[in-house]
């Protein structure tokens, strides 16, 4: 019999049926609201994580909760459960606009969370024969990245921003770091490299955080992201922006600008998070430190180990009901919220009984969402972070924390945790020498027919013109060609032959 849980619909916003009385004004009841819900805003909501665990061993998987001003919302706190939800269409969807609270006027329009929930006309909110034509026009122009070019992008700017702060033996990994890496590889693949600066990077940081200019600093990135629609419009570039205006499902200018701008930000804000996390475990676990140098961890194994840990985002609002249905033991009725969580289902202890063990090549996390709106960059994500976190180790193999780790300070809301400073120390050294901008297409210039020889004398006159190869007869059962009427002409060597199979010869 499936046990009756509590509405959570603007028609009955405080009704239970199995919570207890609502505590007296003056009660020290941990700050609950109506209904005895825990607020995920707050004094009760310092430490959202400890939070989360409470309420999983009050209500199990799925469990009431209110957001601020005391909107219900259910908190699904299960892996299986929130991957049951994010893969059911029929039953849930992102579009808010059907959110109960929404229609019954129970959320002011000056509700602090409106950013994250307020339905626009992208992927991200769309559903059926939408979804999939917006969808496949950002999955189709992603599909066009250069993985290797944009490998070496990453790994020489990833020098350059070492370069700025080398020689001083000290800097602050995320204001310094993991504040810039992702803003300079997402302003290169969408083809705005010259948009790349220290005032972009404070522009979204300061989108993120919701200050008194925020609303400034949304304009000064949408204004370059019109700029970039209008430019590629004239003139095709070989980039994500050009991909995504050519592609088939002929989205319009204000349709480019909002997706350029969701991918932008949403990878900006992940995988700043991503790197610094990693980062942070890195200089404070010894034993984390010590698989990675000892090799019994690669740094793409400790990224997703990270992502378990500790995902870029913590929860996402929102999935809606788009009928009664059940979730999680829960009767979730038409109407109803509820919040993604992904920190809380990474750490489901059905599925992680014991958290001190490592997740080596398990991806089944939830730090990437799932279904149909799970992220589709997270390749450019594990990219940023892979490259990025070696070749900072690489060049600076003696790295060490400058403070003590409880020293160390978050920002914080409902959606993530950004980690405020990162402070580290090592041994002064050069600049490296950059031989060339970063670019991603900047391609190496090989020898011709990618001959490895030893190098003879030099010489002074032009080179000679390499001798022409015998011709090879196509049935080596036919005898010797008429170039080689004796059939002495040697075996070719174990280089040539391996370099013949190579070019599928």
């Amino acid at each position: 019999m499936t046990p009756e849980s509590h509405s959570l619909t603007g028609r009955d916003l405080t009704s239970t049926d199995d919570a207890g009385p609502v505590p007296p004004p003056g009660c020290p009841a941990h700050g609950r609201g109506p209904g005895g819900a825990h607020r995920l805003f707050g004094s009760e909501a310092g430490d959202l994580g400890a939070l989360y665990e409470k309420m999983r061993a009050e209500h199990g998987a799925v469990a009431p909760a209110l957001l601020h001003d005391d909107v219900p919302i259910w908190v699904v706190l299960g892996l299986s459960e929130n991957l049951h939800m994010v893969r059911s269409p029929v039953h849930f969807t992102r579009d808010s606009r059907v959110w109960a609270p929404l229609l019954y006027g129970h959320i002011k329009p000056d509700h602090p969370l409106t950013p994250h929930f307020a339905w626009q006309p992208i992927c991200s909110y769309a559903e059926g024969d939408e979804h999939l034509r917006l969808r496949g026009a950002v999955t189709g122009a992603i599909s066009t990245i250069d993985y290797r070019g944009l490998r070496r992008y990453i790994n020489r700017a990833t020098q350059a921003l070492v370069n700025r702060f080398c020689e001083e033996g000290r800097a602050d990994l995320v204001g310094q770091f993991a504040d810039h890496l992702p803003m300079a590889v997402m302003c290169e693949v969408l083809g705005m490299p010259d948009e790349y600066g220290d005032h972009i990077v404070h522009a979204a940081r300061d989108m993120l955080k919701g200050t008194e200019t925020a609303i400034a600093s949304n304009q000064y990135i949408v204004d370059a992201l019109t700029r970039l629609t209008a430019a590629r419009r004239a003139q095709f570039e070989d980039d994500f922006t050009s991909h995504l205006i050519n592609h088939p499902a002929g989205l319009t200018d204000d349709e480019i600008r909002e997706h350029l701008r969701l991918v932008l930000i949403a990878s900006y804000e992940a995988t700043a998070n991503l790197l610094a996390n990693v980062l942070r475990v890195v200089l404070t676990d010894p034993r984390f430190r010590a698989q990675l140098n000892g090799g019994q961890m690669t740094v793409p194994e400790a990224v997703e180990q990270s992502l378990w840990d500790e995902p870029p985002f913590s929860t996402i609002l929102g999935y809606f009901a788009k009928q009664d249905t059940e979730l999680g033991g829960r009767r979730i009725r038409k109407g109803d919220g509820l919040l993604l969580g992904i920190a809380p289902g990474n750490v489901d202890p059905r599925v992680r009984p014991d958290l001190a063990a490592g997740m080596q090549g398990n991806r089944s996390h939830l730090a990437f969402g799932g279904g149909a709106h799970e992220c589709p960059g997270q390749d450019v994500g594990r990219a940023i972070a892979d490259t990025g976190v070696d070749a900072l180790l690489m060049r600076l193999p003696d790295i060490r924390l400058d403070c003590d780790e409880d020293e160390l300070r978050w920002t914080g809301s409902i959606a993530s945790r950004h980690l405020m400073e990162l402070p580290v120390r090592f041994e002064p050294r050069p600049p490296q020498e950059e031989t060339q901008r970063p670019a991603m297409h900047a391609v190496p210039h090989q020898r011709p027919g990618w001959l490895i020889t030893t190098p003879g004398p030099e010489t002074t006159g032009p080179a000679p013109e390499p001798a022409a190869a015998p011709p090879v007869s196509p049935h080596p059962a036919a005898g010797p060609s008429p170039a080689d009427p004796a059939g002495e002409r040697s075996r070719p060597g174990l280089w040539q032959r391996v370099l013949r199979w190579w070019r599928g010869d």
